[in-house]
């Protein structure tokens, strides 16, 4: 039958936040690093305050045009289960990741109109999650260009999109949003960040579990 989404809480930076994000039942966690953004982790920070998670929930690493020797070191050091990569990596780069490192990839599109939604079709072969986050109308000083900002984008582009292989929905998910976002999108996996924190990078632990505890209550319709 149909089964509830799968939710990844993503910009952790505290062992206590990975934990409770776990216990709550999170399926996959996600560390920025080595990337601009308030919620930055170092390489082996990231190891640190992910080991809570290890063999709980998918580990995921975000990356931002990240180089081939910080990749190396991600995955000598942290061993995630996936990586992401949220910046302006192309298809080649996403499938040189993948084989180079035998990594399972995780691609964030940034978007707001139906046309970008299509565009990252070019991803469909390649990565093996695409995950549609809002794209800021302008970046300025206080906005993280990539992701974290807590925007949303119009839900409608994604709805029944056809894609041949799994994706998630982000920006601006909270816990009072999220049983909308499911039934208008029927987005198989829900990312959030700033939608469960007190300030950047600071997890509330109420929120994480409303979060999940509302997202586990839907239930997806199995593919016609």
């Amino acid at each position: 039958g149909p089964a509830p989404p799968k939710v990844k809480i993503c910009g952790l930076t505290r062992t206590g936040d990975v934990e409770v994000a776990v216990h709550f039942g999170a399926d996959y966690v996600g560390f920025v690093v080595e990337a601009e953004s308030q919620r930055r982790l170092g390489v082996d920070e990231a190891a640190r305050i992910s080991r809570p998670a290890r063999g709980m929930a998918s580990i995921v690493a975000v990356t931002v045009n990240a180089g081939d020797a910080l990749i190396s070191s991600i995955f000598d050091r942290i061993q995630p289960d996936y990586i992401q990569l949220h910046g302006d990596e192309s298809p080649d780069r996403v499938r040189f990741v993948s084989r180079n490192f035998g990594a399972k990839t995780i691609k964030a599109i940034a978007v707001n109109t139906r046309a970008h939604v299509e565009a990252a079709r070019a991803f469909e072969d390649v990565t093996d999650i695409i995950v549609f986050d809002a794209r800021p109308p302008k970046p300025d000083r206080n906005t993280d260009a990539k992701g974290g900002h807590g925007l949303s984008f119009d839900w409608d582009i994604v709805e029944c999109n056809e894609m041949r292989q799994t994706w998630a929905l982000a920006g601006g998910l909270t816990p009072e949003n999220v049983t909308e976002a499911v039934h208008r999108t029927s987005a198989p996996i829900l990312d959030v960040s700033s939608g469960v924190e007190y300030e950047p990078g600071k997890k509330d632990p109420a929120k994480i579990r409303r979060f999940i505890t509302q997202a586990k209550q839907q239930k997806l319709d199995p593919a016609i």
